[in-house]
Formats: structure tokens, sequence, C-alpha cells
């Protein structure tokens, strides 16, 4: 028992630090512009410039909102939570045509462990501007179970 609690315990931590290990790729310098322009509007807490990075029909899917589509709908997800330092580290990168996808990694800077992961799937503007047509994010940490709800004494 106790050695199937360590391999367990071993290969809890290997996967997690492989987790934190993935490498990051290099972008075109076009695609990396657009991460660069995001962690710059989050830091500034400019929903405004935020949403300017989206396809006019794009959808941003931040954890724990509903969806947001459109420019409007867009800059009022993201009036919530911008402001703070954002690191944007890509992964893994594709792109056929006019549509390309970065997944990456986002964190507080370049020096400290990601804590969550993001999927970006872009467009190319008729003006050739990779456009963000879906942003989803999520946080690693494990969501914790919604609280119950309190019975009164007695009921």
């Amino acid at each position: 028992m106790k050695h199937s609690l360590l391999a367990l315990a071993f290969a809890t931590g290997l996967t997690a630090a492989m987790a934190q290990t993935q490498p990051t790729v290099k972008l075109p310098d076009d695609v990396d512009r657009v991460l660069k322009d995001y962690a710059q509007a989050w830091q500034a807490n400019d929903p405004a410039a935020l949403s300017k990075l989206f396809a006019a029909d794009g959808l941003a899917l931040p954890s724990g909102q509903p969806p947001a589509r459109g420019a409007e709908s867009i800059r009022k997800a993201y009036s919530q939570g911008a402001g703070t330092p954002l690191n944007l580290r890509p992964i893994a990168y594709g792109a056929s045509g006019d549509l390309a996808y970065v997944i990456g990694g986002w964190g507080p800077s370049a020096d400290k462990p990601d804590f969550g992961k993001f999927t970006l799937v872009l467009r190319r503007g008729g003006d050739g501007r990779w456009l963000i047509v879906s942003d989803m994010d999520n946080a690693n940490a494990p969501m914790r179970p919604p609280q119950a709800a309190s019975r009164p004494a007695g009921g």
C-alpha cells in the first residue's frame, strides 16, 4: 500500500511538472503581435482595446462567465479582472490559409509558472491582420464544487 501511494504521488508530481514544462513555441511576428497587444490591453485595464482584437463575430469564453459575442459583450466580459500583469506563453501553433490557432499558458510573468491555459482561434481579416474568433481560457487550479445551500435548523 505504501509503495502504491508513493507511486501515485510520484506520478502526480511528474504529471504536474510536465504540465509546467511544455516548451514555448516561436510564433510568426503577426500572430505574436496579437498576444502582445492582448497582454498590453489587459494590463492597461482597457476592455475596449481588447474587444478590438476580435473579429466582429468573435467569441470570448472566459472562465466562470457565459460566452460573450461581439464587441459590446466582449468589453463587458473583460471589464472584470483586467488590470493585472499578464504573460501569454504559446505552447502550440498552427495555421492553414486564413485560419490559425494558438494554445498556451497564462500567468503573471515569464519567470513564474502558468496559472492557466488558453486557446485562441484566429482569422485573417480583409486588411491582412489576424483577429480573434474564439478566446477560451481557464485556470489550472481545480474547480471547487458549489457550496451546498444551508438548510434551516430543524428542517
